[in-house]
């Protein structure tokens, strides 16, 4: 533990711990001599750091500090804020509030990094309810959560809200079948002995012993004895080492063997809760690192596997093996739903399939990221405050394991209260569940419709159609590298490669070192180069091209795609395609050309990145071939391609026309459409005709496409896209006036002639003709700008009808 964090882990413990004993004393007054007095449910660790720090012998230094809390504290009406109980199973709770502000304004960094959000009562219930009856039906438990010996852990407790309902529920329980009388046993031998919790923050652990004390004490009337305590431990659940010794805070040491113990030994037989969200996971142990390996043995050959190591998924993962463990078990969690469908997911699907015997997956959706709507076209809210999508998932493991495994699913969609509603009002018994096979490879948990599985499979996938492809640059630093205009990069490299200091040179451009790249060795080195050769052009979105100092000093190690974008410093020509996609679109459409360096968000998705497939490749110039350079290029597609082309249609098709009919039947709608299932989940396959007429056909149509999206096509140069009104040329607010086909981009000026569909138009999940206005806000368009956004226009018009054409000749299911 730093220094620092030390020191913040001492304020905000005296601080929420003054609050907790203000809370527990009521109306009467706290001060130094009394307040350790009313710490809740003796919690050992925060009654030492009170007497030592708030008592009697309080450090002179932090005397005032001290009084200023109490002052403050004992002039609030407290019984206001708690006198609805709170704390009781079913209602909100208010103090939750007072902790999801305090650290939205103390450090909000600090929270979106450990994925810290208050979970609705209506999703904790949900999932407490659906456990509770699923152990009674599934592992003979008759009483449920109330079954005495009956292990749980919450091992991401936060505030303890999950334990807080699980309790409830189980004392609920009791009251149900007339047992109230053995509450007290129940808590003491049961709650108190097998409930277990860990939390890795101080503040929330303070608050979560304050609020199952008042749960315990207030609603169901528990004395706590002096040897009693809630088992809610300050750990990090994904670390299995031996504790360090704490001199000022032998307690935290007691606290960690403690948990240590629960993780290494216990028979948990449920776990539960809300784990936290974080792709750039800081959780590294050898311990959570060797469990992982199992999730990232079916995909170790991925090019980038980051999105298995974020925290909910090893908090997955330490759940998986702790029930496996025990032999037996559930677990239940509220996630991340990116897991269900992701194929980079695919081996941490089929490990938990080869578990558990019954799966339960209440996907509640709500991604802002993809654009989520309803089924009907309707708003689907989350029921987080979060952009990504969230699913309750539930997973049994029978004594007796299942032969045939059992895969539950069900969507709920619309507005947060209707999720809410629902939520209320269900569990597993009741959801109107629909059955899933996974199958191999992918193992998916959404339901997919493979029906022409075996008729696609048969066509060319583009990855073995193209022998050397990539995914796009990865600048980290676009801010920097990255302008719309050649003249901003260049006074940006003056300024980087001039004479201020370093610390200035940083806060000016907004840059920092990074894991893989050191601010003071990339600027020594740029100074000593010629950067100003390295800028190029840049094709950053989809008709939208921008300028790059494409020089490796400036953009981190492994990320510059060089081997593969220097093939686009000759003439040559690109395919741009997508691996996956998740993005609520009407139709596919990741699908585009390049003929320069290239972007790796050249498409939106966060499921995957841009790749690009070079027509041709050049080899390296060296000072042997330097005379015949680039004259030496060579097809980059497969031979064996080549070869059945040639003996189909008799001619061998040159590598041009292969390109343009692949480019035709990616832009057929037919195409998108039929096999859309397939597109969503992996690089595109390509029928091939056995037709000469018809490839020749489609060949020709995708040169026009080609052209019309490099826009070169010579139809562009005459254009009846207006300009009609002088001005500022300033982009403020973006526009469409579907009556009048203009889209406005200040409140006088508008571009004319744009009809809906042109103005609808996507590629790659943007809508073209908006997000190229947008990124321009606060900017004055140029003249080329202007000239360019017109030919778009005119360049998507005349895509849309070229589409038709396609769908003409693409009249077939091809063999493959």
């Amino acid at each position: 533990m730093t220094e620092e964090r030390f020191v913040d882990l001492y304020a905000q413990t005296i601080t929420y711990g003054l609050f907790a004993a203000k809370i527990m004393a009521g109306k009467a007054e706290i001060n130094k001599e009394n307040a350790w007095e009313f710490i809740p449910g003796n919690v050992p660790l925060l009654i030492h750091i009170f007497h030592t720090f708030v008592g009697p012998d309080t450090p002179v230094a932090m005397n005032w500090i001290i009084e200023d809390l109490l002052n403050v504290l004992n002039k609030t009406d407290i019984v206001a804020i708690t006198k609805e109980k709170e704390a009781t199973y079913g209602t909100r709770d208010p103090i939750i509030h007072f902790y999801d502000t305090f650290l939205g304004e103390y450090n909000p960094e600090e929270r979106a990094k450990l994925g810290v959000y208050y979970t609705p009562p209506e999703v904790v219930d949900y999932i407490v309810k659906s456990i509770h009856k699923l152990l009674k039906d599934k592992l003979g438990k008759e009483k449920g959560l109330a079954e005495e010996g009956l292990k749980l852990l919450d091992p991401a407790a936060g505030t303890l809200t999950f334990i807080i309902r699980a309790l409830g529920r189980a004392l609920l329980e009791l009251q149900d079948c007339h047992l109230g009388g053995i509450i007290p046993l129940n808590i003491k031998n049961h709650i108190l002995a097998d409930f277990h919790a860990f939390e890795i923050q101080v503040v929330p652990y303070i608050i979560g012993h304050l609020r199952v004390a008042m749960s315990l004490e207030k609603v169901w009337n528990y004395e706590f004895e002096a040897d009693d305590r809630f088992q809610f431990d300050l750990t990090n659940t994904l670390e299995m080492k031996e504790p360090e010794q704490e001199l000022l805070l032998p307690q935290l040491t007691a606290e960690g063997q403690e948990a240590r113990y629960v993780k290494e030994k216990e028979p948990i037989l449920v776990v539960l809760g809300n784990p936290p969200y974080s792709v750039s996971s800081e959780n590294k142990s050898e311990f959570i690192e060797k469990l992982m390996a199992d999730y990232k043995r079916e995909v170790k050959k991925e090019r980038n596997i980051q999105p298995l190591s974020d925290d909910y998924i090893k908090f997955i993962r330490f759940a998986h093996w702790k029930i496996s463990k025990t032999g037996k078990g559930i677990f239940g969690y509220i996630t991340n739903n990116s897991y269900l469908s992701g194929i980079i997911h695919r081996g941490m699907r089929k490990e938990l399939l080869s578990t558990f015997d019954e799966i339960y997956i209440l996907n509640l959706h709500g991604s802002s990221r993809i654009r989520e709507k309803t089924p009907e076209g309707g708003k689907d809210e989350n029921v987080f405050d979060i952009q990504q999508g969230v699913a309750i998932a539930i997973y049994v493991k029978l004594e007796k394991p299942l032969k045939e495994k059992k895969v539950h699913y069900a969507d709920v969609w619309g507005l947060r209260d209707a999720k809410y509603t629902y939520l209320r009002k269900n569990d597993v018994t009741s959801t109107d569940w629909l059955a899933l096979e996974p199958k191999e490879p992918q193992y998916f948990f959404v339901p997919k419709d493979f029906a022409l599985q075996a008729e696609y499979d048969k066509f060319w996938k583009v990855t073995d159609i193209f022998k050397v492809y990539s995914s796009g640059v990865k600048t980290h630093r676009d801010h920097f590298v990255v302008g719309f205009t050649k003249k901003e990069i260049i006074q940006r490299l003056k300024l980087f490669t001039g004479d201020l200091t370093n610390d200035l040179v940083k806060e000016r451009l907004k840059l920092k070192d990074t894991r893989d790249w050191d601010f003071n060795s990339a600027r020594e080195e740029t100074k000593q180069s010629e950067w100003w050769k390295s800028i190029r052009r840049y094709s950053y979105r989809p008709f939208d091209i921008r300028f790059i100092c494409y020089d490796r000093n400036l953009i981190e190690r492994g990320c510059d795609r060089l081997d593969l974008m220097r093939n686009f410093f000759e003439d040559n020509l690109g395919f741009v395609g997508m691996r996956q996609y998740v993005y609520n679109i009407n139709i596919y459409n990741y699908v585009f050309v390049t003929n320069m360096v290239t972007d790796i968000r050249q498409f939106i998705s966060n499921r995957g990145s841009a790749f690009i497939f070079p027509l041709y490749l050049y080899p390296k110039m060296t000072s042997q071939n330097v005379i015949n350079y680039p004259a030496s290029k060579i097809p980059n597609l497969n031979p064996e391609l080549i070869k059945f082309l040639t003996e189909s249609y008799e001619k061998e098709p040159t590598p041009e026309e292969i390109f343009y009919y692949i480019y035709a039947v990616l832009y057929s709608p037919t195409y998108r459409k039929r096999y859309e299932e397939f597109l969503k989940i992996d690089f595109s396959r390509v029928p091939l005709p056995s037709d000469l007429k018809q490839f020749k056909n489609l060949s020709e149509l995708g040169k026009e496409l080609v052209e019309l999206h490099l826009l070169k096509h010579p139809s562009l140069s005459e254009t009846k896209i207006g300009f009609p009104v002088s001005g500022s040329n300033m982009v403020e607010k973006v526009s469409y006036d579907e009556e009048n086909g203009r889209v406005y981009f200040n409140k006088e000026q508008y571009f004319e002639g744009i009809s809906k569909a042109v103005w609808e138009y996507q590629i790659g999940g943007y809508q073209v003709m908006a997000k190229y206005l947008k990124d321009r806000k606060k900017r004055e368009l140029s003249l080329e700008e202007i000239e360019h956004y017109r030919r778009v226009a005119k360049a998507i018009a005349r895509t849309i009808v070229v589409q038709e054409e396609v769908e003409k000749v693409y009249g077939f299911v091809a063999e493959g």
